[in-house]
Order: C-alpha cells, then sequence, then structure tokens
C-alpha cells in the first residue's frame, strides 16, 4: 500500500472485531488498491486445548482393564453414533444453541416427540441463526450438545429414535 494513502481505520477495526467474533486466526481482505491483513496467535489461549481429549486416547500408565475398556466404548459409541440412522448431525461449523433465545425453554428435551421438519436447535454461524430441523418423525433420545457450544460440521446433535 502506498504511504501517501490514508489508512481507514474503520475498515480495520470492523475486521479486527469479525475476527474475534467469528473466532479466526487470520482474515485478508483486498480490495481496489487496498490489502489488509489481520491476524492473531492462539498461543495463550486455551481454546484447542480444550478439544483435545489426550487422556483417553494415550494412558501414561499402563492401564488397566477398565480404562482400556472405556477407550473402547467412547470408540464404540462414536461408531454406533456415525452408523444409527437416527442421529442428526451439525450441517455447519457455529454456535449450538437449544432455545429460542436465552431464559426461554428449550425446542425439545430427551424423550420429546418431535415431527419431522420441526426445529430442534439453532446453530449461529456468521451472525446468522440457523434452525436445524429433525431429519425424521420420533422420539428424541439423547441430545449429544450443550446450549452455547461450539460445533463442527458432521457433529452429531441429537438421537432421534
Amino acid at each position: 500500500m502506498p504511504k501517501d494513502l490514508p489508512v481507514d481505520q474503520a475498515l480495520i477495526r470492523a475486521i479486527a472485531e469479525l475476527l474475534n467474533e467469528q473466532n479466526l486466526a487470520e482474515i485478508e481482505i483486498e480490495r481496489e488498491d487496498l490489502r489488509v491483513r489481520v491476524t492473531r496467535s492462539y498461543a495463550s489461549s486455551g481454546v484447542q486445548q480444550v478439544m483435545v481429549p489426550a487422556p483417553v486416547a494415550a494412558p501414561a500408565a499402563p492401564a488397566p482393564t477398565a480404562a482400556a475398556g472405556s477407550a473402547a466404548a467412547i470408540k464404540a459409541t462414536a461408531d454406533d453414533l456415525a452408523s444409527n440412522p437416527g442421529t442428526l448431525t451439525s450441517p455447519m461449523v457455529g454456535t449450538a444453541y437449544l432455545s429460542p433465545e436465552p431464559g426461554k425453554p428449550a425446542f425439545v428435551s430427551v424423550g420429546s416427540k418431535v415431527s419431522e421438519g420441526q426445529t430442534i436447535l439453532i446453530i449461529e454461524a456468521m451472525k446468522t441463526m440457523n434452525q436445524i430441523p429433525a431429519h425424521k418423525s420420533g422420539t428424541i433420545s439423547r441430545i449429544l450438545v450443550t446450549d452455547a457450544a461450539p460445533i463442527e460440521y458432521g457433529q452429531p446433535l441429537a438421537v432421534i429414535d
């Protein structure tokens, strides 16, 4: 960028806010003769540490049979969810909300009867609230996410039997 052009501080501030709000590591914007790149480091944050279940995957001491069984049970549970046709998975990355707004009752709870197309929860992505409908009619047997939890694409959200 040429040194004689004024810096659009409002644009840079808006980009930095978007970076923080969406929990991104880097944003780069190019328009006409301006290129702005904003980055941040996660070195001091614990965000990535929360997502790694290391104790289950690699026990430090010789594992008693119960611990080995629990690791196998976790893997079996994950496999069961993936192969279960009743598992509702996330169609996007975002933040899951179980109720329409704070302080209101949840859309569904374990044991609720649902119809195909009925809203189960909301996923917020890029400041947009996306209603996630039931993919089939049935009874909610498990809710696999907590309110306001970050979720990934394809992550199991609930099981409908």
